[in-house]
């Protein structure tokens, strides 16, 4: 089968497109062809060994598909060979066929294409647990999401619309504003130009942010936490800026502030029910229209360095996905 392969710790330019063999089926997997896959931050990072997941050489990278069902394992139910699906795999997505443990496969509603459905499964599901689950969002917070037109942010932009909040987005730049906007955010504030504590103060009446999303770190997440009203929360997704910021354990203690990390992944094995669970929610409010996935970049399977460099770059809006 055609992949793109990581021969050794690399950049994505490095990468290569070339032949390698179909993976095995194991008991509780499904073999899937695939048709899509979505981008994320932490395949860049996977390439370089900077990830928590380091996979053997040579391998492909690439974190969620969607696709056909090929074969199932005699062991598995409710997902059968022909079955539209979406999943999330370790390794190995950017291949034409990948290998998935069938509770990270998910069946794909008639209102989403290949392509959209291969950007769905992370995006979505990290923005649904956390705010869902982890951050307990309730109906009539003010929620700030920072970085809120990327993968994760705009999904967590329209999520906490649909749980009822106030939601304030940050992004670099008025044309990633300009998107969050149209996903619902309710303020918008520039943090190239703007000052995150002083915006936020002024659009709370001086109070402050109730729960605050960030999958950026850095200044940003500094200037979030000193914008996060008392008692408040704050769900720390990753580091799409490149810095991991120190936390001051004394503001935490002067205003009562909750930091709570998550890791999304972690899930599929810690309690499979718990993602499950929310991909039943998800996809029922997919099939409502409550939900419009927003891929800005496709690419076909030979130009994965590209779509990696161009994720990198922070040019892009909500997902890229490779065609395969």
């Amino acid at each position: 089968m055609w992949a793109i392969i990581c021969r050794d710790w690399c950049e994505p330019d490095q990468l290569e497109l070339d032949d390698m063999a179909e993976p095995d089926l194991g008991p509780g997997e499904v073999r899937i062809g695939v048709r899509a896959a979505g981008l994320n931050f932490a395949d860049t990072l996977m390439i370089k060994g900077d990830y928590q997941v380091k996979p053997p050489h040579p391998f492909s990278p690439g974190l969620e598909v969607s696709g056909d069902v090929l074969e199932v394992a005699p062991d598995v139910a409710k997902i059968a060979v022909g079955d539209r699906v979406m999943a999330v795999v370790n390794y190995g997505g950017y291949a034409e066929e990948v290998v998935a443990v069938a509770t990270d496969v998910f069946l794909i509603p008639d209102s989403l294409d290949y392509e959209k459905a291969a950007g769905f499964p992370i995006a979505y599901g990290t923005s649904h647990v956390g705010l869902r689950h982890k951050l307990n969002l309730q109906a009539g917070e003010t929620l700030l999401v920072n970085g809120a037109a990327g993968g994760v942010g705009l999904t967590a932009v329209e999520i906490g619309k649909k749980m009822g909040a106030t939601v304030i987005a940050t992004a670099g730049g008025p044309e990633k504003l300009k998107i969050a906007k149209q996903y619902g955010a309710d303020h918008l504030i520039d943090y190239r130009t703007e000052d995150i504590r002083a915006r936020v103060k002024d659009l709370t009446q001086d109070r402050g942010a109730d729960v605050v999303y960030d999958p950026v770190g850095g200044d940003v997440f500094t200037s979030s936490l000193r914008a996060t009203a008392p008692g408040g929360r704050i769900l720390v997704v990753g580091f799409a800026g490149g810095t991991v910021a120190p936390v001051p354990a004394n503001i935490l203690l002067v205003k009562n502030i909750s930091v709570i990390g998550f890791y999304w992944g972690a899930y599929r094995a810690l309690d499979p029910g718990l993602l499950a669970t929310s991909f039943d929610e998800l996809l029922e409010w997919q099939e409502q229209g409550v939900l419009k996935p927003h891929i800005s970049h496709t690419f076909d399977l030979a130009d994965a360095s590209k779509a990696m460099e161009m994720l990198k770059s922070r040019k892009s809006t909500g997902k890229i996905v490779l065609k395969i």
